[in-house]
């Protein structure tokens, strides 16, 4: 089966009132033929090529199949954030993102598998097992969208709804070679999405195509008073960003992204990539960007803090597992939790717990929010002067599964490159750049904030001059 782009399928759909039925079975058929060997699906809708077929084929999406991280609610379809405190809740609503899709004509062919909450950068924390990668099936997918990024490769689903919080979504796109989306923040609603780190989540399209992110931002931008958080600047005409000159655009290569810890192999890549750009007539620099090396410290005692709040609510009484005990309530939330949680999602409540804790507020707290400023104020000050900056998306190929477990140090410096942006709340997409020892390899584009139609015109421009076409299905 040759499973088409979005973007195709849209054109497919729009000459044949029965193609997205036929095209929904086929996907369904072929997620239960290969997806036992990947696990990128938690739960898949059965019942999606007969709604495609009840759809009226007047919307822009027709009735075409779109797979969504099992954090984001959807209706009536069980939603576990990857976590077993979750297991066998079905919420009775849909994400604000989620419905746009819906109103737009898109199905909901499943729920794609994540790190539990996530937290993760592997794809190998979700209570539902590890996702592997199509590309080379004893290797990540990366995380925590894990299964977003695996089913769009192996063409198991058109394009996928991923949630990024430090990197996870571009994570999972670099690994699998698809392109993939972090916008910025507040341009798409998070209602909806169950919370990791509030202040950093958010909500971005994987897909084959940058043409395909770019349809699919244009549905699920714009405000949302169900979200305060949501911005009300006008949505942009992303479609037409990907006719965008980029001939005489300044862009930089931020120095602290390409230095120690980055795979020779992937440095080689990304630098040939970058050659490509400058001969599509980009100027392109290389600057310094202060702060950049605290932003990992930063992040993981935001997040941390972030989520051990959030995350209090999982306690058996007002969500999660009702266990029967005879205990106290102590020991009741105690066991709930104990038996629902993870080990990497207890590491981060307790991390983040403790720099909350008295005592503790300011030193770690408090210094990580002034980093976090910093960062943020050293980046606009570069995209002041550029368009874009670049840099590797991932400092290393997809590694072995269980490779990185064993050292959760090593695992958080995976995040070095993507979470600048998720500290600032600026814009950044993955584009794949081919290729080492067949395994993919991401290049990432930071924008302005509210400037995706910038990203996306270089990616465009990449994909149809340098890539010459949408990425590749993996060779499963």
């Amino acid at each position: 089966m040759n499973t088409p782009t979005l973007w195709e399928a849209v054109q497919e759909a729009r000459s044949d009132p029965g193609y997205s039925e036929e095209l929904a079975r086929r996907l369904l058929e072929r997620i239960r033929s290969v997806d036992g060997e990947l696990n990128s699906f938690i739960s898949v809708n059965d019942a999606a090529a007969e709604q495609s077929r009840s759809s009226s084929g007047r919307e822009p999406l027709h009735g075409l199949p779109i797979a969504v991280k099992d954090s984001i609610s959807t209706r009536g379809i069980e939603t576990t954030a990857g976590s077993r405190i979750l297991k066998g809740y079905v919420p009775p609503y849909d994400a604000t993102a989620v419905s746009r899709l819906i109103s737009a004509g898109a199905v909901v062919l499943g729920k794609t598998n994540m790190d539990e909450f996530s937290m993760g950068s592997t794809g190998e924390n979700s209570a539902f097992g590890p996702t592997r990668n199509p590309w080379d099936k004893s290797r990540v997918p990366g995380g925590s969208s894990s299964g977003s990024g695996a089913a769009v490769a192996a063409g198991l689903a058109l394009a996928a709804l991923g949630a990024d919080t430090g990197g996870s979504v571009r994570c999972p796109a670099s690994f699998t070679g698809t392109f993939g989306l972090r916008p910025s923040y507040g341009r798409v609603s998070r209602y909806g999405l169950i919370a990791y780190a509030s202040s950093m989540d958010q909500i971005g399209p994987i897909a084959r195509s940058t043409r395909d992110l770019a349809l699919m931002l244009s549905i699920i931008a714009g405000h949302d008073p169900m979200d305060s958080t949501s911005s009300a600047a006008p949505v942009q005409d992303y479609m037409a960003a990907l006719n965008g000159d980029v001939s005489g655009w300044k862009v930089a290569v931020v120095k602290e992204t390409v230095g120690e810890g980055i795979d020779d192999r992937v440095s080689r890549l990304f630098w040939g990539a970058v050659d490509a750009i400058s001969g599509l007539g980009v100027d392109v620099d290389e600057i310094s960007v202060r702060w950049l090396d605290e932003s990992l410290a930063s992040y993981y005692v935001v997040a941390s803090a972030e989520a051990s709040s959030n995350l209090a609510r999982y306690d058996g009484i007002r969500y999660g597992l009702s266990p029967q005990h005879s205990g106290d309530w102590r020991s009741y939330f105690s066991r709930v939790r104990g038996e629902g949680f993870g080990r990497e999602v207890k590491v981060r409540i307790m991390l983040g717990t403790y720099a909350l804790s008295a005592g503790y507020f300011e030193e770690l707290y408090l210094k990580a929010l002034k980093v976090r400023r910093l960062v943020a104020d050293e980046l606009s000050a570069a995209l002041s002067k550029y368009r874009l900056l670049l840099s590797p998306t991932m400092p290393t190929p997809p590694p072995r599964l269980g490779e990185k477990t064993a050292d959760p140090l090593s695992m958080y410096m995976m995040d070095v490159e993507t979470i600048p942006a998720s500290l600032a709340g600026l814009p950044a997409l993955s584009i794949p750049v081919g290729t080492v020892d067949g395994l993919p390899v991401g290049l990432q584009a930071l924008g302005r904030r509210m400037d995706e139609p910038s990203l996306l015109t270089l990616s465009a421009r990449f994909e149809d001059e340098v890539l010459k076409g949408p990425a590749p299905l993996a060779p499963l």
